[in-house]
């Protein structure tokens, strides 16, 4: 096997909750992570010569910034593998919208790669190193949509229905940096258990029988971002809207594909978005990687 084409699927934050902050600066998160069907598409191909390489360009991402080369350099580096790869990348995720695309993209190259280079190590160590390139990438590497707690690192599997969401992109880039810097951002959300959330089947977002599930960075967003609230007042006239990570893209849940087919037709001419389906697992869930530590 020389060769290897992988989906790397976007995620979004059903709810975002920061409940504290640690010594070190990191936010202490509560959040409900669930993929849906926006993926990239990534192609690796395999070199003998060590060399880790990027085949298409990214706009505005340097080969030494690209998560997949930092995930390939990073597996070489705790392995000593020799070998190397060609990674070509077909991006559809948008890029600082919040859907985790970079972060996707790494945890497919650390599951690739663990493969076509034989390492064959354990989901938890790739988690464990997904970590280090980022607080998202091992949701992506767990393989289940997940109650997480701690920096984004502690996860628990969390069944949700089955659910369409309209999803649209206000035309601005939100730096992640800036909203958990802000110092009118709320930082002591109180703490709650998995169990206090409605049961999986029962959870939808912006209806959770009492609790006050939202984003906590949204308010942050809205004031800096005219474009993010807009979009979410447009959104709420058909369903509770939430943004989802540190922005900028916002959306709403809906039971069927037709009902969100039927939001999305309405669209303003200067908006635009997409119809996604929530999955119950990331496509390579099922791929053979170690439970072992």
């Amino acid at each position: 096997m020389n060769t290897l084409t992988c989906a790397a699927p976007a995620k979004l934050n059903l709810f975002l909750h920061v409940v504290g902050r640690r010594a070190d600066g990191y936010h202490l998160l509560q959040t409900l992570f669930r993929f849906i069907d926006l993926n990239d598409t990534l192609r690796y191909t395999l070199r003998a010569d060590g060399d880790v390489r990027r085949v298409d360009a990214l706009d505005g991402v340097p080969p030494e910034q690209d998560l997949c080369v930092r995930a390939a350099r990073l597996l070489q580096q705790e392995t000593g593998c020799k070998q190397g790869v060609d990674i070509g990348l077909e991006k559809r995720i948008p890029m600082g919208g919040g859907l985790g695309g970079g972060s996707s993209d790494a945890a497919t190259t650390l599951l690739a790669l663990n493969r076509l280079w034989g390492l064959d190590l354990s989901r938890e160590r790739l988690m464990q190193l997904g970590l280090r390139l980022g607080a998202d990438v091992p949701v992506f590497v767990f393989g289940e949509n997940a109650f997480a707690e701690g920096v984004g690192e502690r996860l628990q599997p969390y069944p949700l229905p089955e659910a369409w969401y309209v999803v649209l992109c206000p035309p601005v880039h939100v730096p992640t940096v800036q909203i958990f810097t802000h110092p009118e951002l709320t930082r002591n959300t109180i703490s709650m258990t998995m169990r206090a959330l409605p049961k999986g089947p029962d959870f939808r977002v912006g209806r959770s029988d009492g609790l006050v599930l939202g984003n906590d960075l949204q308010a942050v967003a809205c004031k800096l971002y005219p474009e993010v609230a807009e979009h979410l007042a447009w959104l709420a006239k058909f369903a509770p809207a939430l943004m989802t990570g540190s922005g900028a893209c916002v959306f709403a849940e809906f039971a069927t594909e037709k009902e969100a087919q039927a939001v999305l037709q309405q669209l303003p001419p200067n908006m635009r978005g997409f119809v996604a389906q929530g999955l119950q697992q990331h496509p390579l869930k099922d791929f053979a990687v170690s439970e072992a530590v």
